[in-house]
């Protein structure tokens, strides 16, 4: 089961959704006759999937650092009592 780079893109296009309609049909009929290009295009979804998740993680780490950061040292007290305020109850 050996992917071209070529095939890869193609894979890519279409699941970008990126292909005018032509092509996208011309493609959905490839799958439905390839089972090895159906599969293919099944891994590839499912390393996108995967990308997406460790992106999010990566992103919730970032955001946490920096909350800690702005919410815990002392130089930046003034712009977290700011912040406090703003999400009070009145």
């Amino acid at each position: 089961m050996t992917t071209s780079w070529n095939e890869t893109q193609q894979i890519e296009t279409h699941l970008m959704g990126e292909t005018d309609p032509g092509d996208s049909l011309l493609f959905d009929a490839q799958l439905l006759l390839d089972e090895d290009l159906a599969s293919k295009v099944i891994a590839q979804q499912k390393a996108y999937c995967v990308i997406k998740q460790f992106g999010r993680k990566q992103l919730k780490k970032e955001i946490e650092v920096i909350h800690q950061t702005l919410f815990s040292q002392p130089r930046h007290i003034r712009f977290s009592q700011k912040v406090r305020r703003l999400f009070r109850k009145p």
